[in-house]
């Protein structure tokens, strides 16, 4: 699809559909700051729902406009490390990669479902088979090598911090009373991400089944963790053409649906931008670490690792 055609098809959005997944937005927004408010909590740091709400927008919206997709993350780490009255960072930062870390494994694990199902979904053509194969290998590969990056940033660093990060894991993600609440709620929020791609199909004019649909979109999804492009933009695109094509479906609506995904989240994103504007008039409110009888809950809770960093 040329740049002139897809212009053309995202100038014939179908408006009930596009707000309709921008209405989606709201409450995957409002569950992704509850689940950062849960990982923060674990680790002994108060984080007010509606400022957690308000941080996470803008974060979005500094995903959406700044380069590698990550840095609205790392602002969000660090103003909320900002009125930790110990001055830590370390807290702050691993709760934001605990809680992204959370909704990426639901998200590969979907991923990787998806790609297993794609013989019984579209028959046992060989370019189906080609590409459960390969996407399955991309996905293995791509947490292989983050996993890789955080044994060797932790080597860098210091010999205790990757240690206190998996301390945290323990006590955040993969303790019993936690864990049910924290992929149960990235598994809404990965559905919602699923939803509004589908609904975004429709609102290009795309009437696809949305069986057929389902399974071809967290591989697509899962291309944007490659950090080479604005927002997944590009990316996110050339791996929908190749999904597309590879189970017998057109590339141009691969790349069309793909396109008005990319401009719902761009617009889905936008009160993160009144949030900056407000945040450069004035400092604004920031949560503030966990006490009990003048004492922080990370320097007491057991196996926390707040205190290291």
């Amino acid at each position: 699809m040329d740049a002139r055609a897809l212009a053309a098809c995202l100038a014939g959005l179908s408006m009930p559909w596009a707000l309709l997944a921008l209405a989606i937005s709201v409450p995957q927004v409002a569950l992704s700051a509850y689940r950062w408010r849960l990982t923060a909590s674990r680790l002994g740091i108060e984080l007010p729902f509606l400022v957690a709400w308000r941080e996470y927008y803008l974060a979005a919206f500094l995903n959406q406009v700044l380069p590698s997709g990550w840095l609205g993350d790392a602002s969000r780490a660090w103003r909320h490390s900002r009125s930790d009255a110990e001055g830590r960072v370390g807290p702050a930062v691993r709760a934001v990669m605990i809680e992204r870390m959370s909704g990426q494994v639901v998200m590969g694990v979907v991923a990787a479902l998806s790609l297993a199902s794609m013989p019984i979904a579209f028959g046992p053509a060989p370019r189906a088979w080609l590409l459960t194969v390969v996407g399955i290998c991309a996905v293995a590969v791509t947490w292989l090598v983050i996993a890789r990056s955080l044994r060797r940033y932790g080597r860098w660093r210091d010999d205790g911090l990757l240690a206190s990060f998996w301390r945290d894991v323990r006590t955040a993600l993969l303790a019993w009373d936690v864990l049910a609440v924290q992929l149960g709620t990235s598994a809404l929020v990965v559905g919602s991400y699923l939803a509004t791609y589908l609904v975004a199909a429709r609102a290009v004019g795309v009437d696809t089944p949305f069986a057929t649909l389902l399974p071809l979109v967290a591989p697509v999804l899962q291309s944007m963790l490659i950090p080479v492009s604005l927002a997944g933009w590009g990316v996110r695109e050339v791996t929908a053409a190749g999904v597309w094509v590879a189970v017998g479906l057109s590339a141009a609506d691969g790349v069309a649906i793909s396109a008005t995904y990319g401009l719902v989240v761009l617009m889905a994103s936008l009160p993160g931008a009144v949030v900056l504007i407000i945040s450069g008039r004035g400092r604004t409110g920031h949560p503030r670490p966990c006490t009990r009888g003048g004492t922080s809950v990370a320097a007491r809770a057991p196996g926390s690792g707040s205190a290291a960093g």
